[in-house]
């Protein structure tokens, strides 16, 4: 995916780390407000036709609202949420992490508003059906696709394979599609559709693997410190010395015919006299 490597070269310093942790702490001021002061959760909601009469932070606020289902189970449940999430930037990257999570909200609140068009921009009383709980599905599909073969121990006592839970989940979705109503079925598709846009969309899946990752820092590691320029640049074109400080727009490769690690600019990847 050219479009998502070429924004993370523009914005990738702009990335949040630990995002899980920003999410699992807005359920924290979700549930400290359903203690305290429960009637402000009405206020929280994707509600277009209130967005559209100026209640602008519902935008945003409905993330805040915790999921459903008791204490213990709720735990349970972040814990492994922050789990997957945490492997999942380490494994893509913070960058690529923010653009997937980020992706699921906003299309949600999309879904929100063509629902609202369908339903008339006045109708209200359907924003509980948006919620960050498929988006939080979209997490452990995403994980289960990275690393199908990894081993959970469901209910700390059964060991199982994490593609299988995966199956469940799809089988899961696929029955609430076909059972529930439009609201459901909005929400569901508008927050997986982060899950389609990387996985679905693309017919290489191979960067994304655990071993590739691997072996894409152990080799950054290995050629890192001879690749350290003025200014903290991190790539130099070896035939016109421009880094991508002078043009972020700049792509740089390696050669596999020059003897050693030499990297070139696109202008000079394939006019440079190889280094013998």
């Amino acid at each position: 995916m050219n479009w998502l490597d070429k924004l993370e070269r523009k914005f990738g310093r702009y990335a949040i780390h630990n995002l899980t942790m920003y999410l699992i702490g807005g359920y924290a001021v979700g549930y400290l407000f359903s203690f305290t002061f429960p009637n402000i959760l009405a206020w929280l909601t994707l509600e277009p036709a209130y967005i559209l009469r100026g209640q602008v932070w519902r935008l945003v606020s409905w993330v805040l609202m915790p999921p459903s289902g008791g204490i213990f189970t709720t735990i349970i449940m972040l814990l492994l949420y922050y789990q997957l999430g945490t492997a999942l930037e380490r494994t893509w990257g913070a960058f690529r992490y923010n653009v997937y999570i980020f992706s699921g909200i906003l299309f949600t609140v999309l879904g929100a508003f063509v629902l609202a068009l369908i339903l008339g921009l006045d109708v209200v009383g359907y924003g509980g059906f948006f919620s960050t709980y498929y988006i939080n599905m979209s997490i452990f599909l995403a994980f289960a696709a990275s690393y199908p073969n990894l081993e959970l121990m469901l209910y700390f006592v059964l060991p199982i394979k994490i593609k299988w839970m995966a199956y469940v989940y799809v089988a899961y979705i696929l029955y609430a599609l076909a059972m529930g109503n439009w609201m459901t079925r909005t929400a569901i598709i508008a927050s997986l559709l982060n899950f389609i846009l990387f996985f679905l969309s693309s017919r290489n899946l191979r960067p994304y693997t655990p071993k590739e990752q691997a072996r894409k820092r152990k080799f950054k590691k290995q050629v890192r410190p001879h690749m350290t320029y003025a200014n903290g640049a991190m790539h130099r074109c070896a035939v016109c010395g421009r880094t991508e400080l002078d043009d972020p727009t700049l792509e740089f490769r390696f050669c596999s015919k020059c003897n050693g690690n030499y990297e070139y600019c696109q202008d000079h990847l394939f006019t440079h006299e190889h280094v013998k």
